[in-house]
């Protein structure tokens, strides 16, 4: 029987042009999120746009065990339907209920094809730290919400569920034409949140 692999046998570290030389390529069984780490996180780190982590394996020979990228965000609560309003509302106190909410959008998130499997929760374990990294007293802004696009297929969707975030509209239908979408045009993506407090 195998055990639930732990991130903390792991280290965190920022993922930059030396890092990934050093390192061997993060394989996620993605392309297009293998794609991004290999040639965009520095990108997005150098243009300010979002800061990718990683954890990599203490034993030698190193390797990446996950992957992530996040950046500042909002909800911004004027642009939603009624009812989704009135969800994000009511956790907040009335005196505090505005028309914008900070965020911090997980933008990319990937656990390497080793590390994956039901009986490791490498990804779990990524988002439960997400959540209490900017949750903690310590940390240095305000943020009330984490936000995922996720992508709109029954796996990644049900993950993001089983992790306790919740779609920010009610079909797809909805989000489509949110986003101005022709009726006949895939949704690629999933606008999910998960509520700090």
């Amino acid at each position: 029987m195998q055990h639930a692999f732990n991130l903390l046998s792991c280290h965190l570290m920022k993922w930059d042009s030396q890092i990934q030389k050093e390192l061997p390529p993060f394989d996620c069984g993605d392309e297009d999120l293998n794609d991004f780490f290999a040639h965009e996180a520095v990108l997005y780190a150098d243009e300010l746009l979002g800061k990718t982590y990683l954890w990599a394996t203490n034993e030698e020979p190193h390797c990446i065990v996950a992957a992530f990228t996040v950046s500042n965000d909002s909800i911004k609560s004027k642009l939603l339907p009624r009812y989704a309003i009135n969800k994000i509302n009511r956790p907040i106190s009335n005196h505090k209920r505005g028309r914008t909410y900070p965020a911090v959008l997980i933008g990319r998130l990937g656990v390497a094809k080793d590390f994956q499997g039901d009986h490791r929760h490498v990804g779990s374990q990524v988002v439960d730290f997400l959540k209490d990294w900017f949750s903690d007293e310590d940390n240095r802004t305000g943020c009330r919400f984490l936000v995922v696009d996720a992508y709109n297929s029954p796996g990644v969707l049900a993950f993001y569920d089983r992790c306790g975030f919740r779609h920010l509209y009610r079909s797809e239908d909805e989000e489509r034409d949110f986003y101005g979408l022709p009726a006949d045009e895939p949704l690629r993506t999933r606008m999910m949140y998960f509520d700090l407090k």
